[in-house]
């Protein structure tokens, strides 16, 4: 049985909008696991402290394990703080970003997040003795680096990244600022005037990268639909969900009915596509292309019913 994680919303969504989104989760979205908290950056974190104790206990009712993310990027020492107080206070599994976290957990039963590079089978191992039960390898993976993990028998479950979004780069700098002439400082939270991200273009005009806060993402979408059989039989047997500006529970239900083979890729990408049109898909990746690339599969290539 494969497993659905639903990552951590990167992007800065206002408290109520925040919280409808995990209640929803909750009662209709065939997840696992959740993952939640704020990621990217430290002062977008009290426009969820309100509702996270309903959201955990909505979740926890639905039967859904939930995870709390550190930050991905420490810079100062209330950041340094907040983490160490979210491993020290927790009841639940932190998902480790960054190395820092990794020191402070000691040992204790945790997760790493797609942030931190895990590249091959020796960190992954390396990761799992120091107390790491499941690693969500980068998105940046081409399959044969994922599947040479998998075969290394590193002791930790592996996650692959399959649809969202893809985090590329984070910065102690904010660009989303800067883009609408402010600083970090005196940001106005102005990322949250683009709830998917900002879209940044070439000079030629083309759709290129996407800026949100201090984070910078792929334009393109990651949607590992038809990769799915493979992962499989590789031993991946847990796949992330990264939420997007869209209907993130039809996205869970799509990736179910792949897993359960009650639909094949090619539906599931007409419905992906139909759910969040405003990215063009990518699979590059994964297939050792250049990230913003498609890779189309035969019809029905390694799919069965």
């Amino acid at each position: 049985m494969t497993e659905l994680t639903m990552g951590p919303i990167y992007y800065l969504w206002d408290g109520p909008k925040w919280r409808d989104f995990y209640l929803r989760v909750a009662d209709e979205a065939p997840v696992d696991r959740v993952v939640l908290g704020e990621t990217v950056c430290s002062k977008r974190q009290h426009f969820i402290e309100p509702h996270l104790v309903e959201v955990v206990e909505r979740l926890e009712r639905a039967g859904k394990t939930v995870v709390f993310s550190s930050l991905a990027l420490v810079t100062l020492e209330r950041e340094s703080r907040f983490v160490r107080d979210l491993i020290e206070t927790s009841h639940h599994q932190i998902e480790a970003n960054d190395l820092s976290a990794i020191g402070l957990i000691k040992g204790r039963g945790h997760l790493i997040g797609p942030l931190v590079n895990v590249y091959n089978g020796a960190t992954a191992r390396l990761l799992a003795q120091r107390g790491a039960e499941r690693i969500c390898l980068p998105p940046e993976l081409p399959f044969a680096s994922v599947s040479q993990i998998a075969a290394a028998a590193t002791g930790a479950m592996l996650e692959v990244f399959a649809f969202g979004r893809i985090p590329l780069a984070i910065s102690a700098r904010c660009a989303h600022a800067r883009s609408k002439g402010n600083t970090k400082d005196n940001c106005q939270f102005v990322c949250g005037e683009e709830p998917d991200g900002l879209s940044l273009k070439t000079l030629d005009r083309q759709s290129f990268l996407v800026l949100n806060g201090v984070q910078t993402m792929s334009h393109t979408c990651q949607a590992l639909v038809s990769e799915l059989e493979e992962m499989r039989d590789a031993g991946i047997r847990s796949l992330r969900l990264s939420p997007q500006d869209c209907d993130m529970v039809g996205v869970a239900k799509t990736f179910r009915e792949v897993l359960d083979r009650r639909i094949d890729p090619e539906s599931a990408l007409d419905q992906l596509r139909a759910i969040y049109p405003t990215a063009p898909f990518s699979n590059g990746f994964h297939h050792a292309k250049e990230g913003a690339a498609w890779i189309a599969k035969a019809k029905n290539a390694g799919f069965a019913h």
